[in-house]
């Protein structure tokens, strides 16, 4: 949600997630993250994974500049979380599974 948001969109609005706005009306490199089901779904592949992650660092360090909130400061460790998955998959050029 907060990654939607960092992208400038609401994801509650977003259609398969409670709204009725289509993805199409979205661009950001995030897409296939953001329009990903949580369980299940398709891979994404290393090439996804290779355009999202500096825009998953930006949003993090961006965040960071104002890290005194107790939330947006746990929004940040889960993001490097995720970042590292990322980078992860693109070291081993591997897809990223959602299990």
């Amino acid at each position: 949600m907060c990654l939607a948001q960092a992208e400038g969109f609401d994801l509650d609005e977003m259609w398969g997630f409670g709204g009725d706005r289509p993805s199409s009306e979205v661009s950001t490199v995030l897409e296939p993250l953001l329009d990903h089901p949580d369980v299940g779904g398709d891979d994404l592949s290393p090439f996804s994974c290779v355009v999202m992650l500096p825009r998953l660092e930006a949003i993090t360090g961006e965040w960071a500049q104002r890290s005194d909130d107790p939330l947006l400061h746990q929004h940040i460790e889960e993001a490097c979380r995720l970042a590292d998955v990322v980078r992860f998959c693109l070291e081993g050029q591997v897809s990223l599974l959602f299990c």
